[in-house]
Order: C-alpha cells, then structure tokens, then sequence
C-alpha cells in the first residue's frame, strides 16, 4: 500500500460522505456533482468516501445503475484536479453479502479507489463469527474501513470481541465508529488498543459527538490514542470549516488543559446536527436535511433522493434554518458563494 495515503489517515483528516447530486426529476447532475468535489477538494478536505450511506445504498439498486458510474466519474474527476495528489484519500462504500460486496471492492480497486468502507447491513441474520470470515474474504480484494453504524439507519449492535477479532484482519486500515452510543464507542477504542493495532487509524462517525469524539484522550492498559479525524456525513457540509475545527482541535487537545469553551461548542454543533440528520424523527430525514445544506448553497439542484418518498420531515427546513442563524461560524456560505461559478464549469 502506498505510505502517502496511509500517513495522511494516520494523520487525521475531514472526510466528507459524499451525497447524490439529484435534478428535482430524479435525474443525475454530473455537473453540480464534479462542483461538489472541488468544493470539497478546496475547502481543504483529506479524502473523500462515495457510494456510502449520505451517497444512498440505492444507487446499486437495478433500477438506478449508479454504483459503477458515480464511483467512476468522482474517481477521474479528482484524476483530472491538479490540486489532489496521491495523499488524498479515496474510499469507496462496499455493501451486499459477499459475492456482492467483493464485486463492489474488485471494481473500487480497479478504479484506484485505497479503501471500501464495508457496511454489514445487509448481514443482519448473520453470526459474528459470519460477519468477520465476511470482512476477512472483502479485505482480499480491498484494504478495508471497519464500520460501526447506528441501528437507527441499518446497523446493528456488534460486541467488543468482535472488533478485536476485526483487528486480527492485516488489511485493516482504519475503523469508523458510527454507533452514535458512547458504551458502543468505548467498546471499538478499547478492542483497537486492546489489540495493539496502532497502525489502525480511529474515525469518528459519531455526527451527533464530533467535537468531543475528537477531543477526548483515550487510554486503556496505558496506551494512549486519539481518534484522528472523521469520517462524516455532517462533513459532508460546510466542510471547510469543519477543515479548520479538526486543525483546531489537533492543536488544542495535546495542550495541559482544554478551554471550556470547547465544551460549548460540541453541544453546539450537536444541536446543528440534530437539525441537518432529523434526530427527532428517528434520522428519516438525514439525507435530505444534508441535500436541503448544499441546495440552499446552490451545490447541488435540490433536496430529491431516489426513493422520492425520502424527504425533509415537517418542521426539518425551519430547524436548519434556526441552526445557520444561531451558529454562522459552522457554515460555509460566503466561500461557496465566491467559488460557485469556477466549481461549476
């Protein structure tokens, strides 16, 4: 494996989970999606991740045909960007059972993608025993991302020994840990020290504990690590200030004592998330919350998914507009603005 993405994930970076830029009729825009790249690409993000959950697991389905083409197109896309080198870090969304998920991984590999983010949702009757001799068969044809999502939107509750037998996998590179639950967190932090897998980088994909996730020094047994950067779909807006949060929070949490204010700002962008996901419907309308940030920034033409009953929930728009009003430090809008037209030709 190349050492130049591997330090840079080691390094910790701003991975944006990239969303599906829809028409309001459904259709695909490559245009407001090569824009949404270079957006990313200049707001100083390290990587980016493509066909994950913020991307919808629908672009496999038969109907759509989008998994190759999407992956694909951002693959050469950041091929054609002058301005991303080989530390840029691309990660592709595997999902399925097996055959599926190592078909998926095959054609990452050959696209030039460096990692598959693997989702086990679609193994949800299956052992843990099952899920790892998965993994294990995955990681033949791809370094993998191990991933710990939510139950909420299709994960599944996975038990500490399961993520120190994850760590027996060589080619692992990374872990997301997504669970949105603190126990559950510990669990994956602990298994990755427990194991001494220090060449195992830690990713947040708790978009409702960004701050503090990243902030926190965790130790087991002695041993200290940080979780390095994260792997988000709240990155997946106003990633440019996010860029500047993360650099922020790598120089602050090394020092003596952590200011206070710190602190605020985690309930903060907590709140700003709870608007953007739908947290209070049980996350139905996090995609389209994430869609209606980039619309209303002009990145992408609407809020349409492809399953066009997925949509912001009553009250979600007003709720994003109170968070933009109450924390503009979060946003992105005047760098979008200055840059839109250049991103979109």
């Amino acid at each position: 494996m190349s050492a130049a993405w591997i330090e840079a994930l080691n390094a910790g970076q701003v991975i944006p989970a990239m969303p599906l830029a829809l028409r309001e009729d459904g259709t695909w825009s490559e245009t407001h999606q090569r824009a949404l790249l270079r957006y990313y690409c200049a707001a100083g993000a390290g990587g980016i991740a493509v066909g994950v959950h913020s991307t919808q697991f629908a672009i496999r389905d038969a109907a759509y045909g989008l998994y190759q083409p999407l992956l694909k197109f951002c693959t050469e896309c950041l091929d054609d960007d002058s301005t991303v080198d080989d530390k840029f870090i691309r990660i592709a969304g595997i999902c399925g059972a097996t055959r599926q998920a190592v078909e998926e991984a095959e054609l990452a590999s050959q696209l030039g993608y460096h990692a598959g983010l693997v989702s086990l949702s679609a193994l949800s009757t299956q052992t843990e025993s099952e899920l790892l001799t998965h993994l294990q068969t995955v990681a033949s044809a791809i370094p993998i991302v191990g991933f710990y999502l939510q139950p909420a939107v299709g994960g599944r509750v996975l038990s500490y020994d399961f993520w120190c037998r994850v760590c027996e996998i060589d080619r692992l590179v990374a872990v997301k840990i997504a669970p949105f639950n603190r126990y559950q967190t510990l669990d994956v932090v602990r298994a990755v020290i427990d194991a001494g897998r220090s060449d195992v980088a830690l990713y947040t994909g708790n978009d409702d504990s960004i701050v503090l996730d990243l902030l926190t020094q965790w130790q087991f047994r002695g041993v200290t690590r940080f979780i390095a950067g994260g792997l988000l779909g709240q990155w997946g807006v106003w990633t440019r200030a996010a860029v500047r949060m993360l650099r922020d929070v790598q120089a602050v949490r090394i020092q003596p004592t952590i200011p206070r204010e710190w602190l605020t700002r985690n309930a903060q962008l907590t709140d700003a998330n709870a608007a953007i996901f739908d947290a209070a419907n049980a996350f139905r309308g996090c995609i389209p919350g994430i869609h209606e940030v980039l619309r209303r920034d002009g990145l992408i033409p609407s809020t349409r998914c492809l399953n066009p009953d997925e949509v912001l929930s009553p009250g979600q728009s007003e709720e994003i507009s109170r968070v933009i009003a109450a924390y503009p430090e979060f946003t992105d809008t005047d760098f979008v603005a200055e840059n839109l037209s250049a991103w979109m030709t």
